[in-house]
């Protein structure tokens, strides 16, 4: 294995590239761009009727259906427009309406006649016909029914998929008659009726989710490429795409939340009394031993053994207790042996991993106070002009540190018998614990010295130590991306790779941190696609959606009303590293 220790000689410089891998040294308002388009996007309340159009376009265009028949048939598939287009030509268009409920009544299109009554089969009474709605199913009911029934359905929160109410019909309501019957008399229920199929586009959508911040800034992010990923929402918050837990890589979803909670809960506190204390035999507390005698007395005064906690009489001797003889294994002492052995190695990963975190926490305020040395630095008669790679060493230590802190995490599950116990032999689990352990020390000497050689004074230096401070930065921060990257591949590869156990995965290590979601655009052109469907969203009733002098939507989320805008704008790129949100410089 490649030994990166951390010594003068380590460092190299070349001045032919001043640049290292994940950073540049431009001016650092300039964001770092991908040469690709970004994979995530931020869907505020604004653009969620813009984004939910998108995907009923292209379904509108490929199957040449209405609106609504479009929207039932996404809700099915998840809002998967690929999966409902790869249902359509394996097993055709028949089937893929059947599947989602979809029926096309072409006699209702057609105009076919009219009678002047119809009999409701709910209510069984003759009504006049234009009292009577008929769904595209053939199904034909009073107006009084149907809207009763809607009211019923929305009241169970089904109301994304309504079903007709002939027996044995699976044929899904015409949202467009829902829409109708509910406002004449009921328009709280059309309009909660409106939401409910807006927000499907979130609820329902395994690309997308709600941002999980407290309080809610009202965005979601849409995800194009995996699932399994780490994003930043426009409102600062970084998280896991797919836990929603804060962001948490190498830690799998399912070894955070166990670590989450075993840090929360109470039941280290437990531990610790279990193998610190004994119960006294009369009051059943805890008794904490504070002498050498294994005579012990609770506070309500019995006395008892603090060998195998029996109750005892007073007198004693140096040798045994009067009445009393405890020397045979019991397996009491065994069930606290393992506890004892469990708490002292919860500490170890523990106090690692808040060490870090705290550390974390600390060298955050760094920022603030080199920004004042740049500024000093800059103002000095000085042939060095450039600083970007004092804050890119920053945020490169901000993105080490954070892994360092959860990769402890990891390996208290990856080397413990919680997760993995059968998956492999204590021969193979000493071998990968010491391939592991060897790299994250390494790692961690490197970002102690980044750490150290950022807090110096380089305000003060000469030109020459600046320099020189500059070349150890640029170096260090090089190391410690690959050092990173070599991490997650052992992690990924050789630790849980090699498991039967799949449901571990992380997400991937990205050298310019967390990817920041570009706003989804609001604006879109009323357009006629090629089958004659106008493309222009219907606006809900009661909504209260307005339009600007520019042609785009303007519409709140009643979901969460109050609770304010996504705080901050988005660049629309890439944001260099993940500085903590609150240390972020916002337009």
């Amino acid at each position: 294995m490649d030994d990166y220790a951390t010594s003068d000689d380590d460092y190299h410089y070349s001045d032919q590239d001043d640049s290292v891998d994940g950073f540049d040294n431009d001016d650092q308002d300039i964001p770092l761009l991908s040469s690709k388009a970004p994979s995530t996007q931020v869907i505020t309340k604004e653009s969620l009727l813009a984004a939910q159009k998108e995907d009923l376009r292209r379904v509108m265009d490929m199957l040449s259906v209405r609106e609504q028949h479009a929207r039932t048939l996404l809700i099915y598939h998840r809002w998967d427009v690929e999966k409902l287009f790869q249902v359509y030509v394996d097993k055709g268009k028949a089937y893929l309406f059947a599947e989602a409920g979809v029926s096309v009544d072409e006699s209702r299109e057609s105009g076919s006649s009219v009678r002047s009554s119809v009999l409701c089969e709910i209510c069984i009474e003759d009504v006049p016909s234009d009292e009577a709605t008929k769904m595209d199913c053939g199904h034909c009911f009073c107006n009084g029914c149907w809207t009763e029934h809607f009211i019923v359905k929305i009241n169970e929160g089904q109301s994304k998929r309504i079903r007709c109410m002939a027996h044995k019909c699976n044929s899904i309501c015409d949202e467009a008659v829902v829409r109708t019957l509910l406002s004449r008399q009921h328009p709280d229920m059309a309009e909660k009726y409106e939401r409910f199929l807006l927000e499907s586009y979130i609820e329902d959508n395994k690309r997308v989710k709600w941002c999980p911040s407290t309080p809610h800034c009202g965005n979601a992010i849409r995800v194009e490429d995996d699932e399994l990923c780490e994003v930043e929402c426009s409102c600062g918050l970084q998280f896991c795409f797919s836990c929603l837990s804060e962001a948490h890589s190498p830690c799998s979803c399912l070894m955070w939340e166990l670590w989450a909670k075993k840090c929360k809960d109470e039941s280290e506190t437990v531990n610790w009394i279990t193998v610190h204390t004994k119960p006294c035999p009369k009051c059943h507390k805890p008794v904490e031993k504070n002498g050498g005698c294994n005579l012990v007395s609770c506070i309500c005064g019995q006395a008892f053994c603090w060998l195998c906690g029996g109750a005892t009489g007073r007198e004693h001797t140096w040798s045994s207790i009067a009445g009393h003889s405890c020397g045979r294994y019991k397996e009491q002492e065994k069930t606290a042996e393992r506890a004892k052995r469990d708490l002292y190695r919860y500490m170890h990963y523990h106090n690692r991993y808040k060490a870090h975190t705290d550390s974390f926490k600390l060298e955050s305020k760094l920022k603030e106070t080199i920004q004042g040395k740049i500024a000093i630095s800059e103002e000095k008669d000085s042939t060095v002009r450039d600083y970007s790679w004092v804050n890119n060493g920053l945020s490169r230590l901000f993105r080490s540190r954070r892994v360092l802190s959860y990769s402890y995490a990891f390996a208290f599950y990856m080397f413990g018998d919680e997760l993995f116990k059968d998956e492999m032999s204590e021969a193979q689990r000493e071998i990968k614990q010491n391939l592991f352990e060897d790299q994250q020390q390494q790692l961690e000497a490197n970002v102690e010295k980044l750490s150290k050689i950022l807090e110096e004074p380089f305000e003060t230096f000469s030109d020459d130590k600046v320099m020189e401070i500059r070349m150890q930065i640029i170096n260090l921060s090089t190391i410690i991306d690959k050092l990173c990257h070599k991490m997650y591949e052992c992690i990924e590869n050789d630790l849980l790779g090699s498991l039967h156990l799949g449901i571990h995965s992380i997400a991937p290590y990205k050298s310019k941190g967390i990817e920041r979601a570009s706003e989804l655009s609001v604006c879109w052109n009323n357009k006629v696609n090629n089958t004659g469907v106008t493309a222009e969203l219907d606006r809900p009733s009661g909504s209260g959606s307005s339009e600007d002098n520019s042609g785009c939507s303007s519409r709140k989320r009643a979901r969460k009303e109050g609770l304010g805008g996504g705080g901050g704008g988005s660049d629309g790129g890439f944001f260099d590293l993940n500085l903590p949100a609150e240390f972020v410089d916002r337009n």
